[in-house]
């Protein structure tokens, strides 16, 4: 083993956190360099380059009726990101990415408000899509290679349901 990739999310705030911190624990154990990070949602859309062309939106379960979202292009070189993530109930997406080609489970959870056709296979962020985006990502072969690989910090992308209590 010669690095260490998380997914840092958007997620789950406990499951964020345990998996970088899983993360962190490996690479120093086995005295590698800090792991990188990517955004799960990108390793959702390199799963159907290959299989798709065009533009896609990825759609994964953020809870509260919401999704946690992107938008891409899919083409011969990857999945380039053009805008998210970002975290929205799915009917108020705008009606253009609505109807969009979707991967992710958001697909499934929301299909009266994400109306484009459902891809095949590309669910969840599998391990091996992670792990390929990243070593892309580091050769410098993909079209987001100047800005894909993050630092390993959970992409929290709204404030948790826990507080602190006023005492």
């Amino acid at each position: 083993m010669t690095a260490v990739v998380c997914g840092v999310g958007p997620g789950p705030f406990t499951g964020l956190r345990v998996g970088v911190v899983t993360a962190l624990t490996l690479a120093h154990s086995l005295g590698l360099p800090e792991p990188q990070g990517v955004c799960s949602l990108d390793a959702v859309a390199h799963q159907v380059v290959g299989a798709h062309e065009g533009e896609i939106l990825v759609a994964t379960d953020a809870r509260r009726r919401e999704v946690y979202w992107a938008h891409y292009l899919i083409g011969s070189g990857g999945a380039r990101r053009l805008a998210g993530p970002g975290v929205a109930a799915a009917a108020d997406l705008p009606g253009r990415l609505r109807e969009l080609p979707v991967a992710g489970r958001g697909a499934s959870l929301y299909p009266e408000a994400l109306t484009g056709r459902v891809l095949a296979g590309a669910t969840d962020a599998r391990p091996a899509a992670l792990a390929e985006l990243a070593v892309r990502l580091r050769a410098g072969d993909h079209p987001d290679a100047g800005s894909g690989l993050l630092p390993p910090e959970p992409l929290y992308l709204r404030r948790p349901d826990a507080v602190e209590s006023a005492r």
